[in-house]
């Protein structure tokens, strides 16, 4: 009710001013007329006619209504420079916040709740640099003033920033108006004021901020190094710390374009990922649904038994699969691209200069023009009382652990409900653990969909891991025969028993011993970077999992392309890092993929969105697979095809989802995916089948009801 009474005063003024004909009034020629009589009117009532004057300026600039040029003028002629300027430079700032604020209020939650995906950018830039921007397009008047108002009041600039900056913006044009008022007689047009030479100095002065900051940020890059000293050659283009997803791939980048480089790794070659992350878990994983198949083969029409294998052998198959896949990241290999591999601990010991621990403890020390940080995470130990007396273990110690028992642990307690612990405490329940896992949350998976989460508790509990949310753990102590777990569910103390516990609550960078801390450089949960991954020393870049938000492997690969092109070439060009379109996927049986936004965030964010769903027990494929678990939830833009967000649930859900990460990347709807040809009978079908489901709910009913009119007409009936 309040933005229909002020939509409506404002068109009644509007309408007013047109109507009387005020603006007839607004003209050079009624101006030169009338102005002995003004003048004498101002003799008599001075502060009347100052004040009537302000009053007049700012609900004209209010309303946005045409007239200023002529208005600024008249207080030239009328008040003088001096007078004229105050009136004016206040009157238009106060009345450009007050279309500033009536924007906001009629149009901004509108406009961001419909736009907000596509204006995060805009957003951000404006929260970051709009006092910038603003006053850049405030010294230039070839923008008209009120769109500015108007746009600006739809971001999230604050309103007191705006203010300040519009005074100072407007303040040069003000100056340049009020001056030819006290000169009114010589002008015969308002545009005989914006002479070509006065355009270009305005043009030139609205470049001044531009070059403002540019001499800043020399001024900012070049202060962080008071106190160092620079040295005049270098060893290296480029030194890359850290040899898992995203080192490899920088020096790899870097190699490829004929730079000079060096990759340092104290550890194994591959990084968490190859040696105990996603391969020997994926291929765990992979031994524990054929055993899983096995005990469940009657589906497919075979005798059904229990699987009998030596736990031993799986391991060891772990260990080939890992061997085998070790050569793409082998010392050897990145030696013959042309990169340096050194092994060995590195430390900064100045912005230039990184210092080399081998491990038999020479060391060695080389210069850089820059540096890479791509020292990855390790998995999050908590503060629990008695962890310390008890031989846990984690995604890091796992696999050389399991690898030396001829079974697999007969009690497994899995601390954590993320992705790692589901898909490993699930793996080890099909391989015959009997498995407990114990999560702080309400649901598993929380990032995910609570019906995700729900499918996922399912998926579990029928494998038969124990699963209990909403625990609070206590402690943890060593008992005879193996360890208890003291928790609160609620108002249920717990009470668990286990001989093996794992550790699955999540990754912290690894941030210490770099020296970080010695060169000032921000580093608490991860290593802080600016838009294109420079740290504070602008030549000092961080990527993947050291540096967040995303630890995935193929983030960090991709956080790499921009930190190594930038590291080269940032001379030239820079790139900020594109977070738009991050998908990932949980492994557990079935599959959790997503890409973009789902339900939960969208509320959260108050976006709108519709729900498009398609399950998969419709799918031929699905069908003759006997994979018939699982649907795909599409989330797009009321009334359009542009894809928000997909979440699906199934077999080779990961492999699904590319499609879309795809499609949402290059701005594809869904009316591409269904005009694309897919193989049939594939589980790609799906996708194609989403996408027609929402074709059909936005079918054109009424053109519809039409033809079938026509066609009836043309049976003749």
């Amino acid at each position: 009710m309040k933005k229909i009474l002020l939509l409506a005063l404002i068109a009644l003024l509007i309408l007013a001013f047109f109507t009387l004909d005020l603006d007839r009034w607004l003209t050079l020629d009624v101006l030169r007329q009338h102005q002995a009589a003004i003048a004498e009117m101002r003799a008599g009532s001075p502060w009347l006619m100052a004040g009537g004057f302000f009053g007049l300026y700012v609900l004209m600039a209010a309303l946005s209504l045409p007239g200023a040029a002529i208005m600024t003028l008249a207080a030239g002629a009328l008040f003088g420079i001096i007078e004229g300027l105050v009136l004016v430079s206040f009157a238009s700032s106060l009345g450009a916040t007050l279309a500033f604020l009536v924007a906001r209020f009629l149009l901004r939650e509108q406009v961001q709740s419909r736009f907000g995906n596509r204006l995060q950018a805009i957003n951000r830039g404006i929260e970051k640099d709009g006092a910038f921007y603003l006053f850049t397009l405030r010294l230039v008047p070839v923008f008209p003033f009120f769109v500015i108002n108007l746009v600006m009041g739809l971001t999230p600039l604050a309103t007191r920033t705006f203010y300040w900056v519009s005074q100072l913006g407007m303040l040069p044009g003000t100056l340049v108006y009020v001056n030819a008022g006290t000169q009114l007689a010589a002008i015969e047009q308002p545009g005989d004021i914006l002479s070509p030479m006065l355009l270009g100095s305005f043009a030139l002065l609205g470049l001044f901020p531009w070059l403002a900051r540019w001499v800043l940020q020399r001024i900012r890059r070049h202060r962080v190094y008071t106190g160092y000293s620079r040295p005049s050659r270098f060893d290296r283009n480029l030194i890359v710390i850290g040899a898992g997803a995203a080192g490899l791939v920088s020096a790899y980048i870097a190699a490829a374009v004929k730079a000079k480089v060096t990759l340092i790794e104290a550890g194994e070659m591959g990084g968490d990922c190859l040696n105990t992350g996603c391969v020997p878990s994926k291929a765990l994983i992979k031994s524990a649904r054929v055993a899983h198949q096995l005990r469940h083969a009657d589906r497919y029409g075979l005798r059904a038994g229990q699987p009998e294998f030596s736990f031993r052998q799986v391991m060891a198959r772990v260990q080939r699969i890992i061997d085998k896949v070790a050569p793409h990241d082998s010392v050897a290999r990145y030696t013959e691209l042309g990169v340096e591999v050194i092994k060995g601990y590195a430390r900064l010991v100045d912005p230039w200069t990184v210092e080399i621990t081998q491990a038999d403890g020479q060391t060695q020390r080389l210069t850089t023009r820059s540096i890479i940080i791509a020292a990855g995470a390790e998995p999050l130990a908590p503060p629990l009382p008695g962890l310390n007396d008890v031989d846990y273990l984690t995604s890091d110690t796992l696999w050389q652990a399991m690898s030396e028992r001829d079974t697999p642990p007969a009690r497994l307690l899995v601390l954590g409900g993320g992705p790692i612990g589901c898909e490993l405490a699930q793996a080890f329940a099909r391989l015959g653990s009997a498995v407990t896992l114990v999560q702080r949350n309400a649901r598993l998976m929380p990032k995910e969909d609570s019906e995700v989460s729900d499918w996922v508790k399912s998926a579990l509990v029928a494998d038969g891991v124990r699963v209990l949310t909403g625990c609070d753990v206590e402690r943890v102590e060593r008992t005879g025969d193996g360890l208890r777990l003291h928790a609160q569910q609620g108002d249920t103390p717990l009470e668990i028993d286990a001989d093996t516990l794992l550790l699955a609550l999540g990754r912290r960078a690894r941030l210490t011993g770099y020296g970080l801390q010695e060169l000032g450089i921000p580093a608490e949960r991860t290593i802080d970077t600016n838009d294109y991954l420079e740290t504070l020393f602008p030549h000092i870049y961080a990527a993947g999992d050291v540096a967040g938000p995303y630890q995935f492997t193929h983030t960090a690969a991709h956080m790499a392309w921009y930190a190594s092109v930038n590291a080269l070439f940032g001379q030239f060009r820079r790139f900020a890092v594109d977070y738009r379109v991050i998908p990932w996927c949980t492994f557990v049986d079935p599959e959790v993929a997503r890409v973009g936004l789902n339900e939960q965030e969208a509320g959260k964010q108050g976006v709108p969105f519709e729900v498009t769903r398609f399950e998969l027990n419709e799918l031929d494929r699905a069908i003759t697979d006997s994979a018939e678990q699982g649907f795909i939830k599409v989330l797009t833009e009321p009334g359009k095809d542009r894809i928000l967000g997909v979440t699906i649930v199934g077999q080779h859900a990961g492999e699904l989802l590319a499609e879309y990460v795809l499609a949402m990347k290059h701005n594809l709807g869904l009316n591409k995916i269904l005009g694309t040809i897919h193989v049939y009978p594939t589980l790609a079908e799906a996708n194609k089948y989403a996408a027609g489901e929402w074709k059909r709910a936005h079918a054109p009913k009424r053109l519809l009801a039409w033809l079938a009119r026509y066609h009836a007409w043309r049976l003749g009936r």
